[in-house]
């Protein structure tokens, strides 16, 4: 069994000594939860503490459950991998690939090739995000689109920054691919997750439209500052009302959360309830990559909302929808994991080998904040350790 003392003195002295705003911690196996606990307040400036009920952000770990959303429709018949996005939104084919820039204004040419649906899941369609690449800002900024919003400005006539297939480019293809879902379904992606994924999990409290109750459970934004200390975000990112964002938009609690990673550690169902077929949970948890280079560092070109992120000293692969460990790191995680994050330093990892699931939760930019990743490594290496030690 885990030690719940020793991951509540962690993760209290994250609080205590001013790391982490709040924090959640939630431990999952096959056969149930492992452990859960909640510290530190909803907001710096407040006194309201942080429960297990508290609502985050998700972020970029919404990208996982519009992967299922996709992968469900290849299961129905309704989406094939190597089809091209194009077929299903047409508005992608038209597309351009920047190439660089003649004075301020941006150089366009086509692409080579079409992006495919594989290419949308694993991040090698040659789409970017502008924090993440210093010339989709600059794009950004010619053309006046707000970089910190999560709405169709983001993806109308947003051009490539690379061919398709060419390498590994973190952006903005799991919102297209929301798109593709909500084209094939009939459905928007919300309506479409809750239908398919949140209601049969038992996930009643993840959405991409929280309520007026929910809101009041959320966990403020919080910003490090230049003297390590926390205070209140002044940033908040947009959104389009009825654009949902397959790849930031949902919110959720840590334990719903744990319901999504447990199901996939399943092999794609729960409690009865079956979300993937125990062959599609496979073929998401396989490198598809195609020798597709990784960055061995993912640079930052907006610091205020992400830091540099050196990629782990391990050889790693992309699945269809989250990041694979290609070789175990000891005392940590076994080859197999799938893992990845939330922008506002949010961190899972599903071991599919050890038979655990786990993630660490907090609301503060920017992302990958060295005494968040310290908590998560510590978290990591508790939870590892009692669970191979057992």
């Amino acid at each position: 069994m885990i030690d719940g003392n020793a991951i509540n003195q962690l993760l209290e002295n994250a609080v205590a000594g001013g790391a982490l705003p709040g924090v959640i911690a939630v431990v999952g196996d096959r056969d149930g939860t492992l452990y859960e606990g909640a510290f530190g307040h909803l907001s710096v400036d407040g006194d309201e503490p942080v429960r297990m009920d508290t609502m985050l952000a998700l972020a970029s770990m919404t990208k996982a459950i519009a992967s299922v959303a996709a992968l469900q429709l290849i299961e129905q018949g309704q989406l094939e991998l190597e089809q091209t996005v194009a077929s299903v939104l047409p508005a992608f084919g038209e597309l351009q690939v920047l190439e660089g820039f003649d004075g301020d204004t941006p150089r366009l040419r086509a692409p080579s090739r079409q992006a495919s649906i594989r290419q949308l899941l694993t991040h090698t369609s040659g789409l970017g995000y502008a924090f993440g690449n210093a010339d989709l800002l600059r794009y950004y900024e010619f053309h006046g689109i707000d970089p910190f919003s999560l709405g169709h400005a983001m993806l109308d006539g947003v051009p490539l920054v690379a061919d398709p297939g060419t390498r590994w480019e973190y952006g903005t293809s799991t919102d297209w691919l929301g798109q593709v879902v909500q084209a094939l379904s009939g459905q928007d992606l919300a309506a479409y997750c809750e239908q398919h994924i949140f209601t049969p999990l038992g996930m009643t409290d993840t959405t991409f439209t929280p309520s007026e109750q929910q809101s009041a459970r959320m966990m403020a934004l919080h910003a490090r500052g230049p003297d390590g200390g926390l205070a209140l975000s002044p940033l908040q990112l947009s959104s389009d009302p009825g654009f949902f964002s397959g790849g930031a938009g949902a919110y959720s609690t840590a334990g719903d959360y744990l319901r999504f990673m447990r199901a996939l550690l399943r092999g794609g169902e729960l409690d009865g309830e079956r979300i993937l077929a125990p062959e599609t949970t496979e073929l998401m948890f396989s490198d598809h990559l195609n020798g597709a280079p990784l960055p061995e560092v993912m640079r930052s070109a907006l610091p205020e909302l992400t830091n540099d992120v050196p990629a782990l000293p391990v050889p790693q692969g992309w699945g269809l929808g989250l990041n694979l460990l290609l070789q175990d790191i000891p005392g940590m995680r076994r080859a197999g994991t799938g893992s990845w994050a939330g922008l506002f330093n949010c961190y899972y990892w599903i071991d599919r080998a050890t038979g655990v699931s786990a993630a660490i939760f907090t609301q503060l930019l920017p992302f990958f904040d060295a005494r968040t990743v310290q908590s998560m490594l510590e978290l990591n290496g508790a939870v590892f350790g009692a669970v191979e030690g057992s």
